[in-house]
């Protein structure tokens, strides 16, 4: 059976699609058919294709299944704002049915493994009843939540741990990410921290680099966990 994880992080601008594209890579080293989905963007630009979004082209470049950008991003919203309020500039509504029905449709598309990455941080608004995150909930997707290691990363990645895991959504477990050039001060302190405070898995530390081929951030991944049983690769 294919296997589907939900990436969020603990805000905007901690390098989930960089995480995404490090797993989408090293699942792809181990000869696992992947699928990488951006269900909803906000901050696209126009090209002949339409709108598009950088975070979903590099998610469509590192899947090894090739598929359409508009299934990759289905949902592309030009204002790199809440989502929810650039759809509703552009006259269009968000729902969880619709969204979650796009995706199924996409995951029919044989796979081993698909990395469907949220937007911003874990509890981003579709409309004033439905947020984001209750697509990892219809897909029956466990979460791995990408913490951006900088100051403040401690009261974002507790925090949105216990909201994953109030909503019952499993925590599959998560990864540091130095999404700064220069280390944060107190890293190891920060690290036991937050390895003492989420009930989870760490899944890797990565460190700072421009490519998520990148041995060092190859090698600080720890993606056995995740790799599923029955696959070629297991």
């Amino acid at each position: 059976m294919p296997r589907t994880l939900f990436i969020t992080g603990t805000d905007t601008e901690v390098g989930k699609t960089f995480v995404t594209a490090a797993l989408l890579h090293a699942f792809s080293r181990h000869g696992l058919r992947t699928i990488g989905l951006k269900p909803v963007a906000a901050g696209c630009e126009m090209s002949s294709d339409g709108l598009v979004n950088d975070d979903a082209l590099t998610l469509q470049r590192y899947a090894t299944v090739r598929l359409p950008y508009a299934q990759v991003n289905p949902v592309a919203l030009e204002e790199p704002i809440a989502p929810h309020i650039a759809a509703q500039r552009q006259g269009k509504s968000l729902s969880l049915p619709r969204l979650s029905g796009l995706c199924r449709g996409t995951l029919m598309t044989p796979h081993d493994i698909s990395l469907v990455e949220g937007a911003g941080g874990w509890l981003v608004p579709l409309n004033p009843r439905e947020m984001l995150s209750d697509l990892a909930m219809e897909l029956r997707a466990p979460v791995i939540l990408v913490v951006g290691l900088k100051l403040g990363c401690l009261n974002h990645a507790l925090l949105t741990a216990e909201a994953i895991q109030r909503r019952g959504v499993p925590l599959a477990g998560w990864i540091g990410n130095q999404c700064q050039s220069v280390p944060m001060s107190g890293l190891k302190e920060n690290l036991d921290t937050l390895s003492g405070g989420i009930k989870a898995p760490c899944l890797g530390v990565l460190p700072f680099a421009k490519s998520p081929e990148d041995e060092a951030v190859q090698s600080a991944l720890r993606i056995g966990t995740l790799i599923p049983p029955d696959s070629s690769a297991g």
